[in-house]
């Protein structure tokens, strides 16, 4: 295990040196995001596809804050329905930012956006098929995760909690069971509303976090950013620290040893 300073993220054979990934929808300015992505301090930043078209010219702000930025762009297929659709803005995208990176999304409820686990296994296996590094957005299933690392996928996406939600890791029983189980970069993407939710991803051995909601929607999101990325960082380093483990009955922290016993006179 690498000591916590020399700790890189590793991504299809490329490194980066945070494992904090940031979404940039949602800010109320182009100045607000670019704030809060210099302070989270971020090597990736993620952006929805349908939102703008950079070839048409639209929002020349934001595209020259992307730019400027120095981050590598995650595009991703939000708001896919089915697989073709999704295959269908991977590949747009790769033409659009000439990159094969690429964050798969197909989504199969409107309630709680949960991911269509079988239109994303498809869509997953025809994107790697065609040379694009894919980054899937899962639910913490087992068996999903492992389709996914069978057909080619190096590294998940699995939510903590639905999408905009805030409501942290809410199964903790299943994404420990996906981070003793598989040997990919894991994610953890959607649901985190605060910074200690965060480190108690990493605390669990996860590789990073994605998120957007927490931070854009934040009243001063810059500073929400900074948290975020130091709770990251804390909560890595207390993996590689090791945690103490839980006991059912108090543990004097004081020795005892070589004491002395005080007693009443007899």
């Amino acid at each position: 295990m690498n000591a916590p300073h020399d700790d890189t993220l590793s991504l299809y054979g490329e490194t980066f040196s945070s494992r904090f990934l940031l979404g940039t929808a949602l800010y109320s300015s182009p100045a607000v995001m670019e704030a809060s992505i210099q302070a989270a301090g971020c090597d990736m930043v993620t952006l929805g596809l349908r939102r703008q078209n950079p070839a048409a010219g639209d929002g020349d702000a934001f595209w020259q804050i992307l730019r400027d930025s120095g981050c590598r762009l995650l595009p991703n297929t939000a708001g896919c329905r089915s697989a073709r659709e999704a295959i269908t803005l991977a590949q747009m995208s790769r033409e659009m930012f000439d990159t094969p990176w690429i964050k798969v999304e197909v989504i199969g409820d409107d309630y709680n956006l949960q991911p269509d686990p079988f239109g994303l296994l498809e869509a997953c296996r025809t994107l790697i098929d065609d040379g694009f590094k894919v980054l899937p957005y899962c639910t913490d299933d087992l068996v999903l995760c492992q389709r996914l690392r069978e057909a080619g996928c190096q590294a998940l996406m699995p939510w903590g909690a639905p999408i905009g939600t805030g409501r942290g890791l809410m199964n903790r029983y299943a994404l420990e069971t996906l981070r003793q189980r598989l040997d990919v970069p894991l994610i953890i993407d959607a649901g985190l509303g605060a910074p200690s939710q965060a480190a108690e991803a990493m605390e669990m051995g996860f590789d990073g976090v994605l998120l957007n909601t927490a931070v854009a929607k934040a009243h001063r999101p810059p500073l929400m950013a900074e948290a975020f990325a130091e709770a990251i960082t804390a909560g890595r380093k207390a993996y590689h620290a090791g945690l103490m483990q839980q006991r059912q009955t108090a543990s004097p922290s004081t020795p005892t040893l070589g004491q002395p016993f005080w007693h009443s006179g007899g």
